[in-house]
């Protein structure tokens, strides 16, 4: 009997294992390849994103420009009067499966939070979609690594 129960225990947890990767998620202690720090579309934000707790986060850790997304050609107005260093924009987000991470993202524009994906589509490109309801009614950006960015510091 004592056989059978630690048998299913190893099966179990050998199940979980294989589940948890073909969601996507990293390995045990291993950083998610998401990791890292990320220029938005518009180049206005150095976003860093890390682990927190059991999801990845990512934290404005530098604000390069201030340019509207909804009103091309103004300056960004931000809906509250936070400093965007050290502002939390992507929470929560954990492996959904097919190398997508669900979480939200706060706009500063517009004071809203969203649902969100991300996704990596290559070394130094992350998808971003955020939406509210279905991803079908959403918008995508395409962040790049700091590293791809020209010019930037490596």
């Amino acid at each position: 009997m004592k056989s059978i129960i630690v048998r299913a225990a190893i099966f179990a947890a050998a199940a979980c294992a294989v589940q948890a990767h073909a969601a996507g998620a990293p390995a045990a202690g291993a950083p998610a390849a998401e990791s890292g720090r990320w220029i938005t579309e518009s180049g206005n934000l150095e976003i860093d994103i890390a682990p927190c707790g059991e999801a990845l986060c990512g934290t404005v850790v530098r604000v390069i420009a201030n340019r509207s997304m909804s009103r091309p050609g103004t300056d960004m107005q931000a809906a509250d009067g936070r400093s965007a260093i050290g502002m939390q924009v992507l929470s929560g987000f954990m492996p959904s499966g097919n190398g997508e991470w669900k979480g939200q993202i706060y706009n500063r524009e517009d004071g809203q939070t969203y649902d969100c994906l991300i996704e990596l589509l290559a070394p130094g490109q992350l998808k971003v979609r955020a939406y509210k309801g279905l991803p079908l009614f959403g918008k995508t950006q395409v962040w790049r690594r700091t590293s791809e960015v020209p010019g930037e510091p490596q």
